[in-house]
């Protein structure tokens, strides 16, 4: 994906407004994000455009800080390239530092996007069509847990309601023999497109340990599953010897630009791309074009967004891995209760698109 094809992109702000969302979740709990509105004059009519990006920051006290102090100030003349320059110089946490480092990276990304749409949309085009890449029907997979103690029930409700939906899960250390076989009952094996590990997290809600014995009951049972984030340790390291099984893993939490890749155990056969990790449009657009030369398979990673950035997952998606297994639900597959009309994979993109998302 070509940078220079939108680093030049003009916009101007002259002004910037946030808006907290809140919302309860499947994971049981509950979702903060800030959605930026960066406005600025239109280049044609002398009207106002807006655009809109999301800071998909984990932590609630990071939002109702960034509530009180507000922003940097941002107005100004920009390229798309000069205004992530700027960004780059300033601190987007006046409140206070963030609870984790990469949380600077959601924040960056929440308004870079906003900028980018703004200046997509003050040039009235799509983000397609400045990358010269066709918008095609992105494939997807809910993610959602199985709850502690861990049981089939949500599953059995979704497929209710979608008949051939595929998912995501998160294997837990209560993945006894008996629940594994109660999900190839419910769903089938070959529906479980994913199995996250979770295991390169830290002092999270959902930090996992490395379990051997977990690992193999699950590399076995799901045998065309892609693996995210093993923690690779004395005991886990022998499993994952085999070429075929290699192949199959999947990299996320530590992904943040190329480095990151090349510091990997061996190159990805596949990484799960989130936006938000990356905080520029830059390192976002090499990554991607990284693993398009190396033929790294990609699949989308949402982070429960409740405003505008889901719609920009989706778009990426769109325009880049539309055949993964694509973790860009609609936001109704991330509410707790499963209720009818879900939206069926795949989802087809917009008619007459214009800006980002």
């Amino acid at each position: 994906m070509d940078y220079d094809r939108i680093a030049d992109l003009s916009l101007t702000i002259e002004s910037v407004a946030s808006e907290r969302l809140e919302r309860e979740t499947s994971s049981e709990f509950t979702r903060v994000t800030t959605v930026f509105s960066l406005s600025g004059p239109d280049s044609g009519d002398g009207g106002t455009i807006t655009g809109r990006g999301e800071d998909v920051t984990y932590e609630t006290d990071d939002h109702d800080r960034l509530a009180e102090t507000g922003l940097p100030d941002l107005t100004g003349d920009y390229t798309v390239g000069s205004f992530s320059e700027r960004l780059a110089d300033l601190d987007l946490f006046p409140g206070g530092e963030p609870d984790r480092e990469v949380f600077r990276n959601y924040r960056r990304w929440g308004l870079e996007s906003a900028a980018l749409d703004l200046a997509l949309r003050r040039a009235e085009t799509d983000l397609g069509s400045m990358l010269d890449r066709s918008a095609d029907p992105v494939r997807f997979v809910a993610s959602t847990r199985l709850g502690e103690p861990p049981t089939t029930d949500r599953l059995e409700m979704l497929r209710e309601r979608v008949p051939d939906l595929e998912f995501k899960l998160d294997p837990i250390r209560a993945w006894d023999a008996d629940l594994v076989a109660a999900i190839e009952e419910t769903v089938g094996t070959d529906a479980v497109r994913i199995l996250d590990l979770k295991g390169h997290y830290e002092g999270t809600d959902v930090d996992s340990p490395a379990d051997p014995a977990l690992y193999e009951r699950v590399l076995e049972a799901f045998p065309n599953a892609v693996i995210e984030d093993p923690n690779l340790t004395d005991e886990t390291r022998s499993l994952f010897a085999d070429p075929d099984v290699r192949s199959r893993v999947s990299w996320d939490a530590p992904i943040h630009g190329l480095a990151d890749i090349e510091a990997l155990p061996w190159e990805p056969g596949w990484l799960n791309i989130k936006p938000s990790r990356f905080g520029s449009l830059e390192a976002l657009c090499e990554t991607i074009a990284h693993c398009e030369e190396r033929d790294i398979r990609l699949y989308g990673g949402g982070q429960f967004e409740l405003g505008v950035g889901r719609e920009q997952i989706q778009t990426l998606a769109s325009l880049c891995y539309p055949d993964g297994p694509n973790d860009v639900a609609p936001r109704a597959y991330n509410d707790p209760a499963v209720e009818n009309g879900l939206p069926r994979s795949p989802l087809e993109p917009p008619a007459d698109p214009l800006g980002f998302g």
